[in-house]
């Protein structure tokens, strides 16, 4: 692999290393914020779903090792989630919903375009990256699902 292509691929799982932190922290703030019975399922999935994430985050870190990189510390990440930040209603199901679709797309966008960046150069990335994709896709629809629901109780 060439150079500037390793550094773009590392480049770009820096970035997924940070989304997926970024969310495992806003999952957790909006696992324990939210509040009434609305919200009781939302918070279990979110607790299920840090697990999940910070998964990603190992393995991710795990393939920048591989790759010769440095995993980044707390320093170095740049948090920039603002539709997943825990809303001041703390009874407000539907905008934590909203925002982790949007995490979620925003994650399946990136992925896609380090699939592609991967493609005829770095094999075992794709592959990673591939199966994350699909891990982020299930929980996209899960989290469809619960909107279609929500909003249909709420009118």
């Amino acid at each position: 692999m060439e150079t500037k292509q390793h550094d773009q691929i590392v480049s770009a799982l820096n970035k997924a290393y940070n989304m997926e932190l970024e969310t495992v922290i806003n999952y957790l703030a909006n696992s324990v914020h939210l509040d009434g019975v609305r919200a009781e399922q939302i918070r279990k999935s979110l607790e299920t779903e840090i697990q999940d994430e910070m998964g990603h985050a190992q393995q991710l870190a795990h393939r920048l090792k591989v790759l010769d990189a440095e995993i980044p510390g707390s320093i170095a990440l740049k948090m920039e989630q603002k539709s997943l930040q825990p809303p001041q209603d703390s009874t407000d199901v539907i905008s934590v919903i909203k925002g982790v679709i949007q995490a979620e797309e925003d994650a399946i966008a990136h992925y896609t375009d380090i699939i592609k960046m991967c493609e005829g150069v770095d094999y075992v990335t794709q592959d990673l990256i591939i199966n994350l994709l699909g891990d982020e896709e299930e929980h996209r629809r899960l989290f469809r699902g619960y909107l279609t629901e929500y909003e249909r109780v709420k009118h």
